[in-house]
């Protein structure tokens, strides 16, 4: 008689094979995991036994962990985030060492939720929670070839007192997150939050470089094509409107820095807020770039903002995803970012869903790969 193993237990197998590559990890958790997977299976909850990772050290005690665990999810282990020493986030510390990206171990996986990205990338977890203040889930999701997804700021419980950072969640698709959006955002109802498809061709506007950012032509041409091949497929039909934005850099700096009536930060916020309101009237999709360069080395981003392209969504609160939209000549993953208003989250998730639907799957990433070959 065959034995069949465990979510859980490959989860298990597969952080123990690849992490002491990828320091993926700070933490994991085995038996824990393992006996509320089973106590899942016996109660019959609805995510039986889910594995999953949370962010950083005190991700066991989010909003979210706490309604996936609810939910019948099983926590792996607590991933890498950010460690001392610098002032840049795209990058994460694990237990043994810094966090490589799986595509390339050569260049960092982005931050600050490193190490989420790269156990969903893998398969070391089914989903992982995140969260993202000017970038941080959407940034490592597109630099690491996943879905991320930032939730409107305030919808879901932070301890982040700018108001700039907002839970999300990071799975190797957008289908794969929707338990997220059910039992975190929905409450856990049957019917909460579920991402009904949408009638097709949806609405969008296309910006390179929303007015101001300076975009790596290689990047720009891998999510100009996949646009492209979105409206050649039927789903999306592009708006002849202007995604002129104000540079956002001063006023986030403000904000973050605890000065959010800083004159120039209000204006900078009011005009964008406006001209976003304008960008995404009638339920349209805003379309960009998740960010303006390929992933950069271990050493840093140098003078580039990595996060350029991401943080005017956290000013101004809307909805933002990161979808896998291809690859560089180098082999470097790019993100296209899908941004909504503000509170269509589950809308957002559709649209995901959607366009994902019409681009060529997602491959596996080559170190995940490796650990498959080797069974």
């Amino acid at each position: 008689m065959t034995r069949t193993t465990s979510a859980v237990a490959r989860a298990l197998e597969r952080i123990g094979r690849l992490d002491p590559a990828l320091h993926a990890f700070i933490e994991v958790w085995p038996d824990e995991a393992l006996t509320r997977e089973r106590e899942a299976a016996a109660r019959r909850l609805p995510l039986g036994g889910l594995p999953f990772a949370v962010k950083g050290p005190s991700g066991i005690r989010s909003f979210a962990a706490r309604r996936l665990i609810a939910a019948g999810g099983s926590p792996v282990g607590a991933t890498s985030v950010p460690g001392p020493g610098t002032h840049w986030q795209t990058w994460g510390l694990g237990a043994h060492g810094r966090t490589v990206n799986p595509w390339r171990a050569d260049r960092t996986p982005g931050g600050s939720s490193a190490g989420s990205a790269v156990a969903v990338a893998t398969g070391m977890a089914e989903l992982a929670t995140g969260s993202d203040g000017a970038g941080s889930v959407r940034i490592p999701a597109a630099w690491c070839g996943v879905f991320g997804l930032k939730t409107t700021n305030g919808l879901l419980p932070s301890p982040d007192r700018s108001g700039l950072a907002s839970a999300g969640v990071l799975a190797r698709s957008a289908a794969a997150a929707e338990p997220y959006l059910r039992h975190v955002l929905g409450g856990g109802g049957p019917d909460a939050a579920h991402a009904l498809p949408l009638p097709l061709p949806l609405p969008a506007v296309y910006s390179e470089d929303l007015g101001f950012a300076e975009v790596d032509p290689e990047v720009a041409a891998v999510v100009r094509a996949a646009v492209d091949r979105l409206v050649a497929a039927g789903t999306v039909r592009l708006l002849g409107r202007d995604a002129a934005l104000l540079d956002p850099v001063g006023a986030w700096t403000a904000v973050r820095g605890g000065s959010p009536d800083d004159p120039e930060a209000v204006r900078v916020r009011r005009t964008n807020d406006e001209r976003l309101d304008a960008l995404l009237a009638g339920g349209a999709l805003l379309l960009t770039p998740v960010t303006p360069n390929r992933p950069h080395g271990h050493e840093g981003p140098g003078d580039l903002y990595s996060t350029a392209l991401t943080w005017a969504f956290n000013l101004s609160g809307h909805p933002a995803a990161s979808l896998p939209a291809g690859f560089t000549g180098d082999g470097c993953p790019v993100g296209l970012q899908l941004a909504a208003a503000r509170g269509a989250d589950v809308r957002l998730l559709a649209a995901a869903r959607a366009v994902e639907d019409a681009l060529p799957a997602a491959p596996v990433p080559p170190a995940a790969g490796r650990a498959a070959a080797g069974r």
